[in-house]
């Protein structure tokens, strides 16, 4: 866990207890040799557990924040950090699947117990708390009192490939992640976002149970999980599988909220972005860029792609894109030169890119995107979501079916001119004295139905919009340097105030058709005291 901060805000979540399944005969339980089992065995299936979120729905909502003995809450990180899961006590390691499943140990700020089950033959049992799972070194902690329905705080997979190295993990309120081919963790997913960046505050759902299904041979993996909050209860499926390019999950949620919401965040994305080739705001570091995407991307229902790159504003900064029928969204590490990042411990070149497919349509909505402030690495301070339209009713029956993948690029791609750079800076004539504040903008394409040609006679031109301002001094030509095209424009604004700026772009030929992806940005002109000229 690199981002240790983010871990304990996303466990400081509300939880949630739910329900008692109906008692099977015992006889007719899965057993795995290397994990104990507690209560009665249960008849179980994805029919069931819609049910049993649309009962708890009807329901108040309890929280199991907190509930572990005080010798757990008050473990200090070190100490924690003591705890590590044993190998060889892996669910499914006594068989040939293909997937092996070790647990999180609670403690310190993970404190609200998760309930996991495992699931053969349509029948689930609870996995026990056993100290046996886990090497509990300097920790402190007395296994003896703890008992065996005290719960785990999450899970992660590995996958015969490569039995040393995790390669998805569910863990903290209902966020989860996995990794592409270079095995590197990066951005994070959530099982659904409520109000964010509302003034009321968000409120973060919460995975309170998992159902584990044993996959006998089979190249995957289905994890079933319950979802509660004050405002929403949720069935939810995950099948995973993985390959070469990196993990794949298909996921089926249905939701019964409890009371209306009007920000309701489908399929949510988190990530982070501090110091990038575009925002230089946070430059105290080393470090040329600091981040785990770039770009956010967007497939659009009528077949335009977006490419819009990420920023740390100074301000809390929340961006609107109307997306009917979507065809997918993602955050996009578009960046994979090591020189352009010099970080030799995270590697942020490897960090994984997540798209994501809607199976269906859904309707009318859009691609929200937030972008908040901040000043390190260890805070996810970017949000990208689908919002539908209309906000959820109390009562009604939400589904939404939609594939993840976790790959170095996404596996769609448009099929125009793409955005591989971004820069700003001062604008301006080089060699004259500036009468003026501008700001200047340069954007690089490259692939796309234009292959870069040396002394080519076709005819490139940008089509800029801005929503206030002036623009001027704009170009685009071929560039050798980087075998594509480059795309340049000032921005002048209207007046002294910082209201933020939209910008738009895209290249296109003499006939008027387009040549390349859409740019999108939004700029927040500095406070007129700040706009220095710097004239020699």
């Amino acid at each position: 866990m690199h981002r240790r901060d983010f871990m304990k805000a996303a466990l400081s979540a509300t939880a949630a207890v739910s329900g008692t399944m109906l008692p099977l005969s015992p006889l007719l339980a899965a057993t795995d040799t290397h994990v104990a089992t507690t209560g009665k065995p249960e008849k179980f299936d994805y029919a069931w557990l819609k049910g049993l979120a649309r009962h708890l729905s009807g329901q108040p909502h309890h929280s199991r924040e907190g509930q572990l003995p005080p010798q757990l809450k008050d473990l200090s990180w070190e100490e924690y950090l003591e705890i590590s899961f044993r190998p060889d006590h892996a669910l499914w390691s006594d068989s040939n699947a293909p997937f092996h499943v070790q647990m999180f140990h609670l403690g310190e700020k993970f404190t609200t117990p998760v309930r996991i089950y495992q699931v053969h033959d349509g029948v689930a049992q609870e996995i026990a708390y056993d100290p046996a799972m886990f090497d509990l070194g300097d920790s402190g902690v007395d296994a003896d009192v703890l008992s065996e329905r005290l719960g785990f705080t999450g899970f992660r997979l590995h996958h015969k490939d490569d039995w040393q190295r995790d390669f998805a993990s569910f863990i903290g309120a209902s966020y989860f992640r996995a990794v592409s081919q270079t095995m590197q963790y990066g951005l994070s997913a959530r099982g659904l976002a409520i109000d964010t960046a509302e003034p009321s505050g968000e409120e973060f759902p919460t995975f309170t149970r998992f159902w584990l299904e044993q996959p006998d041979g089979k190249e995957e993996v289905i994890i079933h999980a319950l979802l509660e909050s004050p405002s929403t209860t949720g069935a939810y499926r995950f099948i995973l599988t993985k390959d070469m390019e990196g993990v794949l999950m298909d996921v089926d949620a249905t939701l019964y909220p409890r009371k209306a919401i009007e920000r309701l965040g489908i399929a949510p994305i988190t990530s982070m972005y501090q110091v990038g080739e575009n925002d230089r705001r946070q430059d105290f570091d080393w470090r040329p860029e600091i981040h785990d995407s770039d770009g956010l991307a967007l497939h659009t229902g009528d077949d335009e792609w977006i490419w819009r790159p990420l920023t740390n504003p100074p301000m809390l900064r929340y961006n609107s894109y109307e997306a009917q029928n979507l065809k997918g969204f993602g955050m996009v590490q578009r960046d994979r030169n090591f020189d352009h990042y010099q970080d030799d411990g995270i590697f942020y070149e490897r960090r994984p890119s997540l798209w994501i497919e809607p199976r269906g349509e859904w309707g009318a909505g859009s691609v929200d995107l937030v972008e908040i402030p901040t000043e390190t690495e260890t805070f996810d301070n970017i949000v990208a979501y689908w919002r539908p339209a209309e906000p959820a009713q109390p009562g009604e029956e939400l589904r939404y079916a939609y594939r993840l993948n976790w790959y170095d690029l996404p596996p769609q791609q448009s099929p125009l001119s793409r955005c591989v750079a971004t820069r700003t800076g001062l604008g301006g004539v080089v060699g004259q004295p500036r009468e003026y504040f501008s700001w200047r903008f340069s954007i690089d394409f490259r692939g796309g139905p234009f292959p870069f040609e040396e002394g080519s006679e076709r005819q490139v031109e940008p089509v800029i919009e801005a929503s206030r301002g002036k623009v001027e001094i704009t170009s685009a030509r071929p560039l050798e340097a980087i075998q594509g095209y480059r795309a340049m424009f000032d921005v002048v604004p209207p007046d002294d105030s910082t209201d933020p700026i939209d910008l738009r772009l895209y290249l296109r030929d003499e006939n008027g058709e387009a040549l390349s992806e859409t740019w999108m940005y939004q700029w927040t002109p500095p406070p007129a005291d700040q706009r220095e000229l710097h004239n020699p």
